[in-house]
């Protein structure tokens, strides 16, 4: 008997380290996840209660006289099933056998419920994607082109700002693509300009479609819309351009957000004396830095696919980041490594630094978006209810604008809307993060 419990024993602690291995998973999983977990801690829970609940009655069973026989004795079941790949053996109480196996049944089908659901997360991420359809068309008319250029030294500048803005496409193609978009909008812009050459457009207007024939002579019309061929793709051009630039932009304010908090998170990984690329590996596993820990994971990338040894790979990373403050973070940690110096230190007064510039950048943001509430109040309220009572006398009195209510309601309404887009477009970008 002394074996049987034993391994009932053994078994119970095995599913007291799956249940700790439960618990740990809390907390990174999502909200379903967490319901599977738990109810798999449950039924273990059950399992090991229905387990213990035999032990007492086993223990009494092992004595070293040798037992009276009794007509009613102590009935046991003997049960085997597979634990993680291992054929296990315990023993119950008579009776017990099918709400045990009922448990354990339950924590399987919960198991490979929680399989798929990581399984479809593992399909849904990819790491590299293939090359889209837009970008093979371009590739196809533009690709020898674009490396002429970029062989005679031509947007050098954007190769690097393609990097920092962590774009999944290669800056050959992109290139090739900018010269494609562009020769689709010059194609676009040319048919605009020979419609505005022979047709006049007027919104103001009661019937449908709102334009008509245009009066007066090709060549005295000409002029006026000859700059929209020209006009058109080099806006196209220098949007495309400058779109890294922006993305970069972005992203370096999205990190700087996350950097003080993740900054203190380090310190106090550090202080328990554990490795530098170890603090790095557990915040890039984190998921409470979603813009911070892809630059975090091109550190161990360089460190474990390339070989390269940490500092190395933060100097490497710090060049091509796109966030200034994180740069001095990299560049001054491989300074500490490499003089050995004291790493929770380092991170502590770093972490003082970067919660002082956040606070400020808050506090600098509340201050603008109060002084541009006062001119939207003045701006969006104020002037469009003056604008409509003087366009209302005007309307009415001999001099008349030749517009009706109608019109001039919708022409106001048009330039409160644009008004208001000039404003969220200037608040999103003027705001430190979310």
């Amino acid at each position: 008997m002394i074996e049987e419990i034993r391994a009932n024993i053994d078994t119970e602690i095995e599913m007291l380290r799956e249940i700790s291995t439960y618990y740990r998973r809390l907390d990174s999983s999502s909200q379903s996840e967490a319901k599977l977990l738990y109810a798999s801690i449950d039924a273990l829970s059950t399992s090991i209660k229905i387990l213990n609940s035999s032990l007492p009655k086993m223990l009494v069973q092992v004595t070293i006289a040798q037992r009276l026989p009794s007509r009613e004795g102590v009935k046991f079941e003997s049960v085997h099933f597979k634990m993680k790949d291992a054929d296990v053996a315990v023993t119950l109480n008579a009776g017990d056998r099918e709400g045990f196996l009922s448990q354990l049944s339950i924590n399987e089908q919960l198991l490979k419920r929680l399989k798929k659901k990581q399984k479809i997360k593992e399909e849904q991420f990819e790491e590299f994607k293939a090359t889209r359809g837009y970008l093979k068309i371009s590739n196809r008319f533009f690709l020898d082109s674009a490396q002429k250029l970029i062989a005679k030294g031509y947007f050098s500048p954007l190769a690097l700002t393609l990097k920092k803005a962590n774009m999944d496409v290669l800056f050959l193609t992109y290139i090739a693509m900018i010269f494609f978009t562009t020769f689709i909008s010059f194609i676009v812009s040319l048919f605009v300009a020979i419609f505005f050459l022979f047709f006049n457009i007027d919104i103001m207007m009661n019937t449908f479609p709102p334009f008509s024939l245009a009066s007066g002579g090709l060549l005295s019309r000409m002029p006026l819309v000859l700059w929209i061929p020209f006009v058109i793709p080099l806006a196209t051009f220098a949007a495309l351009y400058y779109y890294p630039s922006s993305e970069k932009q972005t992203l370096e304010r999205r990190i700087d957000q996350e950097l003080p908090f993740a900054v203190i998170h380090m310190s106090a990984i550090s202080g328990s004396g554990i490795e530098p690329s170890a603090i790095f590996k557990i915040i890039a596993l984190s998921k409470e830095y979603p813009f911070l820990r892809k630059e975090i994971r091109k550190v161990m990338n360089q460190v474990n696919l390339y070989g390269y040894d940490l500092v190395t790979a933060l100097t490497n990373v710090a060049k091509s980041t796109p966030s200034s403050k994180l740069s001095e973070v990299f560049s001054g940690l491989s300074t500490t490594i490499t003089s050995g110096g004291d790493l929770q230190n380092f991170f502590e007064k770093r972490s003082e630094t970067l919660l002082l510039n956040y606070r400020l950048d808050r506090e600098k943001f509340i201050k603008v978006a109060e002084a541009f509430m006062d001119i939207y109040i003045s701006v969006v309220i104020a002037a469009p209810m003056v604008i409509m009572i003087l366009l209302v006398i005007i309307s009415a009195s001999e001099a008349g604008s030749g517009y009706g209510p109608t019109q001039m309601g919708l022409a106001v309404m048009a330039i409160i809307a644009v008004i208001n887009s000039f404003f969220l477009i200037f608040l999103h970008i003027k705001q430190p993060g979310d």
